[in-house]
């Protein structure tokens, strides 16, 4: 018996739904989710461990070969093929007569307001996050996190600083413009939406310890409702690559002294 209009548009509807929830979980198991699981795994063999927390560490740029040139040129793929989720969730939520950067606001049209705005969220997240690091430790709930332990070559500052441009485009695409969108789309709530982003870049941060992730979870209500609200991924972008440049180069640029003073070596 044929199927009346409305019965044909619920079972469209479901079966569309079927296919975002799908594609959720696949771009995730290929990015940022497959690095939560990871990420919880690490923390509870660190919990696990003989050595207390405090004292483990856990290096976010390491050297990959002895030898320099090699070195770099791992490092350059490593960040090449951590962009490639980004690039199928922008294909994913591309749009006929609309592309997804435009979607997501991951644009330069307005270069002025978004760096004034990337500015100030990444003092509104860099400045209590470093407190909250060093409180972390002082508490043991924090692994030594070393930002930065290439060698130091010619290329070492300009690789960090892909590096951290690397992991703002990754977080921000993924784990605010496109869940965000999608989530959306399958109907969650506006408090559903935050969250869900919000815990899973906490998750993901994890292997650092409790006290990151939970910094990192705040972090991912902020920028979650901005995104929510504005619909601009390149304000998080241009905030969490300074975070990031801060972290990596200061590490890497530091004496040994002034980072065991800040509780960072």
């Amino acid at each position: 018996m044929e199927q009346s209009l409305p019965q044909r548009t619920a079972v469209d509807a479901g079966g569309r739904r079927r296919r975002l929830r799908t594609e959720l979980w696949i771009v995730l198991g290929l990015s940022l989710g497959q690095s939560a699981v990871y990420a919880v795994v690490n923390l509870l063999a660190r919990l696990t461990a003989e050595t207390p927390l405090r004292d483990q560490a856990a290096a976010l740029n390491p050297s990959r070969s002895p030898r320099p040139y090699l070195d770099l040129t791992y490092q350059l793929l490593s960040v090449g093929f951590a962009l490639v989720p980004v690039a199928l969730a922008l294909f994913l939520l591309s749009e006929p007569g609309r592309r997804a950067t435009t979607r997501i606001g991951l644009t330069l049209t307005r270069p002025g307001r978004d760096l004034a705005v990337g500015v100030g969220l990444a003092a509104l997240i860099g400045i209590p996050g470093l407190a909250l690091y060093v409180a972390g430790r002082a508490l043991g709930v924090t692994v030594d996190v070393q930002a930065a332990t290439l060698d130091q070559h010619w290329w070492a500052v300009p690789v960090l600083v892909l590096a951290a441009l690397k992991n703002a485009l990754v977080e921000e695409v993924i784990a605010a413009g496109y869940l965000v969108e999608r989530v959306e789309q399958l109907g969650w709530r506006p408090a559903a939406v935050v969250a869900a982003s919000a815990l899973l870049r906490g998750a993901y941060h994890l292997y650092q310890g409790i006290g990151p992730g939970l910094a990192n979870v705040a972090m991912g209500v902020v920028f979650a409702e901005y995104y929510r609200r504005r619909r601009r991924t390149m304000p998080l972008v241009v905030a969490h690559t300074l975070i990031d440049v801060v972290a990596f180069v200061g590490y890497a640029l530091l004496p040994a002294g002034v980072l065991e003073a800040l509780g960072l070596g």
